[in-house]
């Protein structure tokens, strides 16, 4: 696994093709893919068993009770998980 820091996340989000309104705060490529935001560990493994012609998968935002966002005593809201390509089309791949 390689990590880099990085002051400047635009160009490389722009390179991965995550659209503008997807971005989060944290950008990952596993295997190629682009993950972008707290999405859940199980939803990455099944982007990579299944391989669908997507960009990445992105949680614009962070809802509480996104992996990292839990929040003890608070119940977690419902969130969506979206698959895009690279023309900055997404559609929901999972909901939370």
């Amino acid at each position: 696994m390689k990590t880099e820091d990085a002051d400047d996340l635009g160009p490389i989000k722009q390179k991965l093709g995550i659209p503008r309104a997807l971005q989060s705060c944290h950008t990952a490529v596993v295997e190629g893919y682009a993950i972008e935001g707290h999405v859940p560990a199980d939803l990455i493994e099944r982007l990579l068993r299944e391989r669908p012609a997507v960009a990445g998968l992105a949680v614009p935002g962070m809802p509480a009770g996104s992996p990292g966002m839990e929040v003890p005593g608070q119940s977690p809201e419902r969130y969506t998980v979206l698959a895009f390509d690279r023309s900055g089309r997404a559609v929901p791949y999972a909901t939370r």
